[in-house]
Parts: structure tokens; C-alpha cells; sequence
């Protein structure tokens, strides 16, 4: 009896590994030849700079700055940069972006855009903000 339980184990670890996914092979990727590349580090002041450019199409760009904050006890990261590439459908991708203490900014082409607010909705909120007492009865 426990020869046939063992049997039916090593059975069903053979059938598990059989029904395992075999893995895919993957294509060899070429490297892609970087064909500019300028990093200034860090700076004292707190700033740097960097660019590439590579063989593919892909251009890139950053500045840093630490700027005074609000607070005199404060400071703030303000980055600025973009970037660039083809899409596979051969159209060319700009991005340029800022980032500080308000978020990350980016613009470009390729971006989704928020669509407009209806003349309707404008209206009402046009209206209740001439109009703040009304609201203020209906609590």
C-alpha cells in the first residue's frame, strides 16, 4: 500500500512538471550605443546636469536647483528636463517636464488633455458663487 501511494505521488509530480509552461525564449537584444553622455554631478550649491543621447533616437535632459523654500528653515528641489524618442509607428515623442514643491509637471503633444468643463456646469457654479447665502439657508 505504500509503494502505490508512492507511486501515486512520484506520478503526479511528473505530470505537474510536464504540464509546467516551458519558458519562452527570449530574442538576443543588441546593445544600443550610447552616443553622447554628460552627468556634471552634484554640485556644492546643490544643482547638477545631465544629458544622453542614444544610437536608437532617445535624447534626454535634466537640471537641478535647491531653491529656498517658503520658511527660511526650508528648502525646495526644482527640476526641470525633457526627453524624446520614436514611437514604433515612427512618430517622434516630446516631453518636457518640471518638477517641485507643486508636483511633477509634464507637457507634451502625446499627453491626454483634461476636456472642457460643460457652459451649463459653469454656469451653475458661476452662479453659486455670486449667490453663497442661498446655499448657506439650505443647510
Amino acid at each position: 500500500m505504500e509503494y502505490f501511494n508512492f507511486q501515486i505521488i512520484v506520478a503526479f509530480i511528473i505530470s505537474s512538471i510536464s504540464c509546467a509552461p516551458t519558458p519562452e525564449v527570449q530574442p538576443t537584444v543588441q546593445p544600443i550605443a550610447i552616443l553622447k553622455f554628460e552627468n556634471e554631478g552634484v554640485n556644492a550649491d546643490g544643482s547638477y546636469q545631465w544629458n544622453y543621447e542614444t544610437a536608437n533616437g532617445i535624447i534626454a535632459q535634466e537640471k537641478g536647483q535647491v531653491k529656498a523654500g517658503e520658511n527660511p528653515e526650508e528648502i525646495e528641489l526644482e527640476v526641470s528636463g525633457s526627453y524624446e524618442y520614436t514611437n514604433e509607428d515612427g512618430s517622434k515623442v516630446q516631453i518636457s517636464y518640471i518638477a517641485n514643491k507643486d508636483g511633477y509637471q509634464p507637457q507634451g503633444d502625446v499627453l491626454p488633455t483634461t476636456p472642457a468643463i460643460p457652459p451649463a456646469i459653469v454656469k451653475a457654479l458661476e452662479y453659486n458663487a455670486a449667490h453663497p447665502e442661498e446655499e448657506q439657508q439650505q443647510k
